[in-house]
């Protein structure tokens, strides 16, 4: 993939759950947060990109660390997952409001909030111009939401998986601990897993990595990145089979 030009016709954007609400809030979702996000997917929507998005549901529950703390680990990611179906149809609503098409498909079937999801209606709804918002997960514990990412992105034919963070990209060490480290443009899958920098859980990498799926790691914090990156700016880090 060129660093100068991004051509992107489908791409998945995956959201921490942590995305939708204020830094120092109470708020669990942040109303403001969640409309300035769904007016940048506009913008990269009205570009023409079919976009299918992911959000996690930490800002409400980590499956994990409740397990840590001696709850059954599925059920503490049963929980996760009805997180996620909360932070989707918030994002969903702020979407409509700016006039976008958008539909939810639940990987657990709750028909009174949103779809089942079925692949070929998620593939039509995104050839459309429906966004597709996929929420409670993968329908199985024990499952990342950057895993669901990765198994969707490879079930609707993405270009890419565009993973909002809080840095600006992936780099050599934790810029945030080490003033020297260095962001790199690009850099492979396998350069990421023999040098064990944190861009996925292991599951989700090996999925993009086999299914030939290209990351790009990107700084949620500066407004217009989304969209940006939806529409091919060079920005952030690609993560890829080519490196």
């Amino acid at each position: 993939m060129s660093e100068k030009k991004r051509a992107f016709r489908r791409v998945v954007l995956k959201l921490s759950g942590e995305a939708l609400r204020e830094v120092g809030s109470q708020d669990n979702i942040s109303p403001e947060i969640v409309g300035r996000i769904a007016l940048e997917i506009k913008d990269g929507h009205q570009a023409g990109v079919e976009i299918a998005i992911v959000v996690g549901g930490g800002n409400f529950w980590r499956g994990a660390s409740a397990s840590a703390r001696g709850m059954d680990r599925a059920t503490a990611d049963y929980v996760g997952m009805m997180a996620t179906v909360m932070n989707a149809l918030a994002v969903q609503s702020a979407l409509e409001a700016e006039g976008v098409p958008c539909a939810v498909q639940s990987a657990i079937e709750m028909k009174n909030v949103a779809e089942p999801f079925i692949r070929r209606k998620a593939t039509r709804h995104l050839s459309e111009g429906t966004v597709v918002i996929f929420a409670a997960g993968t329908g199985s514990p024990f499952f990342s939401t950057d895993t669901t990412s990765a198994l969707r992105a490879s079930e609707m034919g993405a270009c890419a998986i565009l993973k909002a963070t809080m840095v600006d990209g992936v780099y050599n060490a934790d810029p945030k601990k080490d003033a020297s480290a260095t962001r790199y443009e690009t850099i492979s899958f396998k350069r990421c897993l023999s040098d064990e920098l944190a861009v996925m859980d292991s599951t989700a990498f090996s999925l993009c990595m086999d299914n030939n799926v290209p990351i790009i790691v990107f700084d949620l914090n500066v407004h217009g990145n989304i969209a940006d990156v939806i529409k091919g700016a060079p920005i952030g880090t690609i993560v890829s089979n080519q490196g």
